[in-house]
This record gives structure tokens, C-alpha cells and sequence, in this order.
């Protein structure tokens, strides 16, 4: 199974290969989005605060999304306040690390020194934090360094980042990137105090991130990120994600992103090889237009307590929305009732009467892959309709020769939805997001063919089609593609 539902969607592609004849979307693998232990991430700050606002039973229940709604009635100033706690911790548990970073490194004593005056307590703050892979672009802000300076240097409204993370030894492109990186960073005093990248990145700098930080940011190439947990992490804090839609943040600004719980990258468009350098360029524009015409008014739209409104709305409906849904508790969960119970079923009904069931199924697999071969279609049938109403229903009928098979070993189906040109050159057309409706076996014909009927639902407007399809079928299959069998209509 995949790790998110776009994953999902990726490995089915992937591994399409391997059961030829079948619609991509119908390949035999599903997906449960990974989620983070709650209690392990939250900072005792905002667990005192959840503790008191929305009830103990949130450590116990963190799936529970009725709980999670009561994150609205936490008061602005006290979540603001909570929040601002631990982006002063973050700066200076920063400032100790670089500290530290630069005696190590036999610095000056003025360099050493200059450490603690690095960051801002009280200006935006983002946090990027991650495996140095080179998909994951952390360097793609330096597309723009003129543009990047201009907006942190600026004496209103300054922005500052905290990098940190880790490179594979034998990834020389990844260490390329941090070279990159460290490079702008030391290009001048004054960034200096606005950047800073965190060495050693481990669970403990982790925890001071996600903690502390105003916005996640994540800038992967779609659709390379299987899932990604750490900005569900910044979530449970009250961060706001900015990311590329790709890995969880997909389904979650899918299901969510009405409801202003972060900004999203891009509109998820995927790119070739070919075009990473379009690819970098569109992506790091369309961040910097972000930076500049959403996230940075937004922090700094303070009413008159030095409250930034909107901002805290954004940050309750990231939790209210978020946090019931991208967690441990549910995904073990999910994991349980969807693969472990029934497979523990399943493993309990075949061992029983000394796996009578299971030899059965054996036996039945090895017959139908014996005569498999001897199946096809006779002919097909259908009303002579140029045009059908939307709601209407187009009737189909087939002939199919099953051979040394029978109707009951098979589902005969009629596979339908829009066309799609996949291929303008070749001009070849397909079924796209088809839709498989069992055909009902009617009466035998002559010398081993069977006469399937069935209809066609006119859903929607536009050029649609369909073909008939058989399959194997069983009730104790796993799945009707299982065993890699399938003869289309021609």
C-alpha cells in the first residue's frame, strides 16, 4: 500500500506493469496515509493549553474530531501568547547551536559572539527541516537571491528561516545543496542574522522546530514525496504549512484548503525530467508571490493588542481540521480494520477443517488458469443510439465462450466512462476514471457460450464509451485482479 493517497495513486502507476490489460486505477494497491504520535511532538506549552481547553481525552482519543473543534475556543491571546513562548525558545535554542557549531569549527571570538544575536524572537519565523535529498529542493528560494534578500532584510516586516537537516555521505548533489545554502547564508553580516542552519539535525532539533516555527515549509518535486510526517508535527503546534501539493499535504489541502488551514505551492502540476528547470522556476515564483502577497501581510496584520487576527484563524482551523486526521492513533486504525482484522479472519476461516477452504481456492486458481486461455467473446450487442439523454441507459449484451469454464467461475463486466485522447499522435482515445458494472448471465448457448446482459448509465455529458471485460471470479479471492487474468472485448 501507498503512504498517502497520492502515493497511492503513484504506486499503482509504478507497478502497472505487472497486471497487463488492467486500468491503472484498478491495479491492487491501496493506500493509508501515515500520521505522527501526537503526545511525542507536542510541545508542554500547547499541552497545557490543550489540556485545559479542549479536555484531557484529546492525549487519549487524539482521532476524535469532535475534540479537535474545540481548539476554537482556546482564546486568541492565550493561543498567540503559547505560540509566541515557543518561537522565543526555538531562537534561542538556535542561537546556542550555532554557537556551538561555531567553536567547533575554531571560529573567531567575534564570529562566536555574533551568535547571540542571530534571529528575531518576535519576527516571522519559517522552518525547514528535512533529509537533504535534492528532490526535495531546499534551495529553491535561491532561484531569486536579490528577491529573497530584499524580503528578509526588510525593516517593517523582516522574515528570517531556520534550516536544518542532513545529507546521505554518498549523496554528493544533497551536500551540493547545503553547500549552496551555507554559502548565501555567510554572503553577508546582515543575512546572517536572518538565516541560520542548524548542524546535526536530530530528533531533538526536530522538537525545537516544529514547535516553535510560524509556517512548515516544503518544497518537494510532485509527486517524489511518498508522504512526509514532519509538517503534520508543525501542525499539532500551530504552525501553518506552506508546501508543494504532494505527499500528505495533497489530500489535506483537498479535503481542507477552503478552509485556509495553510497555502499550497502550485495547483499540483507534475513535470517531466525534461523540465525541472521550468519546473523550479514557476514553483519558486509562485512561493515568493506567497511570501509577499499572503503569508507576510497576514502575520504582520496586527489590530490593536498586537493580535495578528486572521492569523490565529488560520492556525485554528490548520489544528480544528488537521490534527484529528493526520495522527498515529488513526492510522493505526485504519491499518487495523482495514488489513489486519480482515486478514486475521481470513487466515483464521482457511486453517480451519485442516485448510479445506484454502485447497479449495488452490484447486479452483489452478483450473482457471489451465482453461483461461479458451475464453473470449463470441460477439457484442448493443442499441443503435447516436446520442442518450444524461440519466438514461444505453442496453449491452455479450456472447462469451467460456470453454471448460463456467458463469459462475467468471464476472462478465461492461467498463465505462469519458474518452480521452492519450495519445494525439497516434491518435489513440481511452477510458478515463471507467466505472465497472457487473453484466448478468442470461441463458447458455451452443457449444459452451453463455449470453450476458447489461446496460450503460448515461452519468454526464461529453464523449463517452465502454468495453466488456471478463474476469475470474471467487469468494475468497483477495481481489478480483489477484491473479493477473483479464480478456477485454476487441
Amino acid at each position: 500500500n501507498g503512504v498517502s493517497k497520492l502515493h497511492g495513486k503513484v504506486a499503482q502507476s509504478m507497478w502497472k506493469s505487472l497486471f497487463p490489460g488492467l486500468p491503472v486505477d484498478e491495479v491492487p494497491i491501496t493506500s493509508i496515509t501515515n500520521g505522527v504520535h501526537v503526545r511525542s511532538w507536542i510541545s508542554n506549552d500547547m499541552a497545557w493549553l490543550y489540556n485545559r481547553y479542549l479536555g484531557p481525552t484529546w492525549m487519549q482519543r487524539p482521532a476524535d474530531a469532535e475534540i479537535w473543534q474545540k481548539v476554537k475556543r482556546i482564546p486568541d491571546e492565550e493561543l498567540w501568547r503559547t505560540h509566541c513562548r515557543r518561537r522565543e525558545r526555538l531562537v534561542n535554542f538556535s542561537r546556542k547551536r550555532l554557537e556551538s557549531q561555531l567553536k567547533r569549527r575554531k571560529a573567531t571570538r567575534r564570529e562566536v559572539a555574533s551568535a547571540s544575536e542571530v534571529l528575531n524572537p518576535d519576527t516571522l519565523t519559517i522552518g525547514f527541516a528535512r533529509r537533504f535529498a535534492t528532490y526535495k529542493r531546499a534551495t529553491l528560494l535561491l532561484r531569486d537571491p536579490a528577491r529573497l534578500t530584499k524580503l528578509l532584510l526588510d525593516k517593517e516586516r523582516p522574515l528570517q528561516f531556520i534550516f536544518a537537516g542532513k545529507a546521505h555521505p554518498a549523496d554528493s548533489p544533497g551536500k551540493e545543496f547545503m553547500r549552496q545554502l551555507v554559502h548565501f547564508i555567510r554572503s553577508s553580516e546582515e543575512l546572517r542574522r536572518h538565516l541560520v542552519f542548524i548542524e546535526d539535525y536530530d530528533i531533538n532539533v526536530a522538537r525545537y522546530m516544529v514547535q516553535g516555527v510560524d509556517v512548515w515549509l516544503n518544497t518537494p518535486r510532485r509527486p517524489l514525496e511518498a508522504s512526509g510526517t514532519s509538517g503534520m508535527k508543525a501542525t499539532l503546534n500551530g504552525a501553518l504549512n506552506c508546501s508543494v501539493l504532494d505527499g500528505w499535504w495533497d489530500e489535506a489541502w483537498n479535503d481542507h484548503g477552503e478552509k485556509d488551514v495553510g497555502w499550497a505551492i502550485g495547483s499540483g502540476e507534475e513535470y517531466t525530467d525534461l523540465e525541472q528547470d521550468l519546473e523550479d522556476d514557476v514553483e519558486s515564483r509562485a512561493l515568493f508571490n506567497l511570501l509577499e502577497q499572503e503569508i507576510i501581510p497576514t502575520f504582520y496584520e496586527w489590530n490593536g493588542l498586537g493580535l495578528p487576527r486572521q492569523w490565529i484563524s488560520r492556525m485554528k482551523a490548520s489544528m480544528s481540521n488537521l490534527c484529528a486526521e493526520f495522527n498515529s492513533s488513526r492510522q493505526v486504525s485504519e491499518y487495523t480494520e482495514r488489513f489486519y482484522i480482515p486478514a486475521s479472519r481470513r487466515w483464521t476461516e482457511f486453517q480451519s477443517d485442516e485448510y479445506k477452504r484454502a485447497k479449495e481456492l488452490a484447486a479452483w486458481k489452478q483450473r482457471i488458469r489451465q482453461y483461461w486461455g479458451q475464453v473470449h467473446f463470441a460477439d457484442i450487442d448493443h442499441e443503435k443510439k447516436k446520442e442518450l439523454a444524461v440519466g438514461s441507459e444505453l442496453n449491452v449484451q455479450a456472447n462469451v465462450f467460456l470453454g471448460q469454464l463456467t458463469p459462475n467461475d467468471v464476472a462478465v463486466q461492461v467498463y465505462h466512462g469519458r474518452i480521452v485522447k492519450t495519445d494525439t499522435k497516434e491518435d489513440i482515445d481511452e477510458i478515463a476514471d471507467g466505472v465497472a458494472i457487473d453484466m448478468a448471465f442470461d441463458a447458455k448457448k451452443d457449444d459452451n457460450v453463455y449470453h450476458f446482459t447489461g446496460t450503460v448509465p448515461a452519468t454526464g455529458t461529453g464523449q463517452h464509451g465502454f468495453a466488456i471485460r471478463v474476469l475470474p471470479r471467487h469468494a475468497d479471492l483477495t481481489n478480483p485482479f489477484e491473479m493477473g487474468l483479464v480478456v477485454w472485448s476487441s
